[in-house]
This record gives C-alpha cells, sequence and structure tokens, in this order.
C-alpha cells in the first residue's frame, strides 16, 4: 500500500527520510526495494533525461507522462511531483489545472518554487485538497534570474530565505525543499518544525534528504554541485549505492561536512 501524508509525518518524527528523483518504472523498482521513501519525478528530467541546460524547457505534459511511468513501476513510495516553470506562476488557477493533470498522473503532491509570492498560490491549492511541497533557497527555475547555481542566503540574505521558507509553511505546504543554503540558515528552518523538510546542499537536521537520481550514481550533467555524493564509487550495482544512500541518510551520515555551505564562502 503506497505510503500516506500521515505515514511520512509520523516517520519524519521516528528517522530521517529519503528521497531520490525517479523518471521511470524501471528505477521506481530499483529505489522502492531500496526502501526510498518517496520518489521526486523532478524537472531536473530536462537536463539529465532531455539533454537540456537547465529545467526551463520541460512542460507539464512531460512531468505528468514520467509520473505515470514512475507510479506504475512503485507500489509504496510518497509521489511528489514537479510543477515546470511557467505551469503556476500566473494565477492559483493556473496553478489548480497544472497540479491537476500531475495528480491524475498518480501524484500525491505537487511542488513550486518560490518564497511569499507564490503563497497565495499554496494556500489555493492546499484549500482545494492538493498537498504541496514548497522549495526555498537556490531555486533552479530562478536560473537566469540568480545568474547561475548560486548559494543562496549568505550574510544579509539569510532572512530573506528563512522568511521565505515562513510564507511556504505559513500557506500551508507540508514539506519544503531546502536548496544550497548555509547549513545554520536550513538548520533555523527544519528547528521550526513546521513542515516535513527535506534538505539538498543545506543541512542533517532537516527531516530528510534528497539527490537528483543521476548525480548520486555519478552519472550527471555539468559540474557536480558540492552536496552530490557518488554512492556507485565502491558498490557493485546500482541497487548496492542506492542503499547505501538510504542508510547513510537514515543514520545522519549524509550529508556531510564537505556536502554542505557555511555562512562564510571562505569555509566551504
Amino acid at each position: 500500500m503506497r505510503q500516506t501524508l500521515h505515514d511520512l509525518r509520523r516517520l519524519a518524527g521516528e528517522r530521517k527520510l529519503a528521497m531520490l528523483t525517479c523518471y521511470d518504472a524501471s528505477f521506481a523498482a530499483v529505489l522502492e526495494a531500496a526502501e526510498v521513501d518517496s520518489l521526486l519525478i523532478g524537472d531536473s528530467l530536462g537536463m539529465v533525461i532531455q539533454g537540456h541546460d537547465s529545467t526551463l524547457p520541460v512542460t507539464v505534459a512531460d512531468v505528468a507522462y514520467h509520473t505515470r511511468a514512475v507510479v506504475r513501476g512503485s507500489s509504496r513510495a510518497w509521489i511528489v511531483a514537479d510543477m515546470p516553470f511557467g505551469s503556476y506562476q500566473q494565477s492559483p488557477q493556473q496553478a489548480f489545472a497544472s497540479a491537476v493533470e500531475l495528480m491524475q498522473a498518480g501524484a500525491q503532491m505537487v511542488k513550486l518554487e518560490g518564497g511569499a509570492e507564490m503563497a497565495p498560490t499554496i494556500a489555493f491549492l492546499v484549500e482545494r485538497g492538493i498537498p504541496v511541497c514548497g522549495h526555498v533557497g537556490l531555486t533552479p527555475q530562478h536560473v537566469n534570474a540568480f545568474g547561475g547555481y548560486r548559494v543562496q542566503g549568505r550574510g544579509g540574505d539569510a532572512q530573506s530565505v528563512r522568511a521565505a521558507a515562513e510564507a511556504v509553511e505559513d500557506a500551508g505546504a507540508a514539506m519544503l525543499v531546502i536548496e544550497a543554503v548555509p547549513e545554520p540558515v536550513a538548520r533555523a528552518i527544519a528547528a521550526r518544525n513546521r513542515s516535513i523538510t527535506i534538505g539538498i546542499g543545506a543541512s542533517v537536521a532537516c527531516h530528510g534528504q534528497v539527490l537528483v537520481l543521476h548525480d548520486m550514481l555519478g552519472a550527471g550533467v555539468g559540474r557536480r554541485p558540492r552536496f552530490v555524493k557518488n554512492f556507485l564509487d565502491g558498490e557493485t550495482s546500482i541497487a548496492a549505492a542506492v542503499h547505501r544512500y538510504v542508510e547513510d541518510v537514515r543514520a545522519g551520515q549524509f550529508p556531510q561536512a564537505d556536502h554542505i555551505y557555511a555562512d562564510n564562502p571562505q569555509k566551504t
């Protein structure tokens, strides 16, 4: 039986959660056998599957297609689907239409990026029965505005990241991805305990961790981010690598200092 949001909340109070991106039925089966708690059909598919240089070209139809495949290949994991760039920013009504398409494809939760500006949209979705995962810090759909894939929340920007997280959680997001922010900032957000926090280059204090599947298998494209660890290195199979990832996350052994960011860039 597939896990529910109630199950995830209970587990998050007992141990760390392991999440990975997933895009097809075969890998869904492998990840589920390794007891990955949640599968994210990420718009990262635009880069690792479609060969684009960003996530921006991905469409709702793309994510829905891959969501259906992942759902068919799994039976237990919590399924989260990314809302692609341009599919939710125009209005809450646009976001609802996009979310419905993804939920009908089998998603149990949709993920969108942004802070206070997205709070009304998050509330609109939640009020209509759609669980939402927020995403703050380095939000890849804002790559052009950020001037590249840069750490967010250092120095005077720390409060803006914390305020974004608070706005998203207060709007009703049940889960929150925190990406590429200084460890103390991520730790402070997780300490609020208002949502299930999932870190990626954030803090071991988060309720769980996520990586792009291809990155954790050493098959990512482009420059490898600091927060990535190749779990296939030293293992004999993909299944063993995923199992090690799950074990390390649950034991609090990942991320370590090499995979997170300090407030002072000279310390990273």
